[in-house]
């Protein structure tokens, strides 16, 4: 049986403010447990798993296993953001990451994606055209809030992801050309090719700082055929890693 001090901790981790100071972050659902268990084994601090859950998976490693933590389903309650508690939820520890000195093929940079449903989905979309490096900078969302996690499918695992100022990292990475969606901008040739580049998507609203607009290489538009006033900024990335990367 839990305490309600480890409750009270397991629910604090649903708050930016206490992910940041513990270093720690939660997924929920079997999929994400499934994902955190492949591809981050050492980053798990606990899983908190239901009796029908634990029974499924007991053959994973004697290391993991050692961390599982059995509770009621009226404690999974108490513990899950979701609106139908699954039987599993995993804190893990944050990643360290550092950046690259040098950066290879296409890096997505996002001007402040506020929509956590949108990031989340826009990682996932990173992860199938094979994109492994995102720069969030101020006004993104944080990558771990719940609903981001949610909506990465497991994609999370497999992105690497910085917080910059987007200003400051693009004067210091100047030799890599910017492709910046805008209004102006125009679609992108059926041959071009970009073998290393960083591919701006801007906020839902307000779209790309004109700082960073000015200094684009490129500015590049998805052409509209039908009556929308505009597009969705996770389905604009998706179009546009498509015509990057599936030439």
């Amino acid at each position: 049986m839990l305490s309600k001090t480890q409750i009270k901790y397991i629910q604090s981790l649903f708050h930016k403010k206490f992910r940041e100071e513990y270093g720690q972050f939660i997924v929920e659902g079997p999929k994400m447990a499934e994902e955190a268990i492949a591809l981050s084994p050492s980053d798990i601090i606990n899983i908190y798993a239901c009796s029908d859950w634990i029974d499924w998976n007991n053959s994973i490693h004697q290391n993991l296993i050692q961390k599982i933590v059995e509770v009621s389903v009226q404690e999974m309650e108490k513990l899950s953001s979701l609106h139908t508690p699954s039987n599993v939820l995993v804190v893990l520890r944050k990643p360290m990451v550092k950046l690259p000195q040098t950066w290879e093929g296409i890096t997505l940079l996002l001007d402040g994606i506020q929509d956590p449903g949108n990031l989340g989905t826009i990682i996932r979309t990173a992860d199938w055209f094979g994109v492994k490096n995102l720069v969030c900078g101020a006004g993104t969302a944080d990558c771990y809030n719940p609903k981001v996690i949610q909506s990465t499918m497991g994609s999370i695992f497999r992105a690497t992801i910085f917080y910059e100022d987007l200003n400051s990292f693009l004067a210091q990475n100047s030799s890599i050309p910017v492709i910046a969606t805008s209004l102006d901008g125009v679609p992108l040739g059926p041959d071009e090719k970009w073998k290393n580049a960083f591919v701006v998507i801007g906020n839902e609203s307000k779209g790309i700082q004109q700082s960073i607009l000015a200094g684009a290489a490129k500015r590049i538009f998805i052409p509209r055929i039908g009556e929308a006033e505009s597009l969705n900024a996770a389905v604009a990335a998706g179009i546009i890693l498509y015509e990057l990367t599936a030439k």
